[in-house]
């Protein structure tokens, strides 16, 4: 069995990817300031300027926003991040599982794992949008997803936790609106 290496998101160097960057650091992170913002994308490989980043940050009609403890920070939607309150992170959780419902539970005729995959299947036509649904939350371990006309496919992280999230998403899907 091979070991598992721990798996970086590499971006190609264009704009697209900055923005999609940044939205995905400010769906996983409490980000208080744009130096903070600049630090973490610094992190992952993405050097920006201050005022690209306020540009950025107003393209994407991020906010400052009062989160429920009182810290302000940016958001476009929903964040999570493993430092907030155990109380925000239940909040986030019970957001992510409301919107999948919204779409999924009218969406979704099964759901199959094998290995680091989940395969969703749907009516003809809907699974580039439950696709899309799907890339825009903060799921744990879930790599990305790519959409036929009636399949998904997610790949995970690895398959130590796809059964479980397999389950999760059907639970999620079978949810009375």
């Amino acid at each position: 069995m091979t070991e598992y290496q721990e798996t970086r998101l590499q971006r190609p160097t264009t704009r697209t990817a900055r923005l999609s960057a940044i939205e995905e650091v400010l769906a996983r992170h409490i980000v208080t300031s744009q130096s903070q913002l600049a630090s973490i994308l610094d992190e992952e490989g993405i050097a920006v300027t201050q005022a690209t980043l306020s540009r950025d940050l107003d393209e994407i009609n991020a906010t400052k926003t009062r989160l429920a403890d009182g810290t302000v920070a940016y958001a476009t939607g929903v964040t999570e991040t493993g430092h907030e309150p155990e109380a925000a992170a239940a909040q986030v959780r019970e957001r992510v599982e409301q919107q999948l419902t919204k779409v999924l539970s009218g969406l979704v005729v099964s759901v199959a794992d094998a290995r680091n995959l989940v395969i969703v299947h749907t009516p003809s036509g809907a699974a580039q949008y439950v696709a899309s649904v799907i890339d825009r939350q903060p799921l744990d371990g879930v790599l990305g997803t790519i959409a036929g006309d009636d399949t998904v496919l997610l790949v995970c992280l690895d398959d130590g936790r796809t059964h479980e999230f397999a389950q999760w998403l059907l639970e999620v899907a079978s949810r009375m609106r």
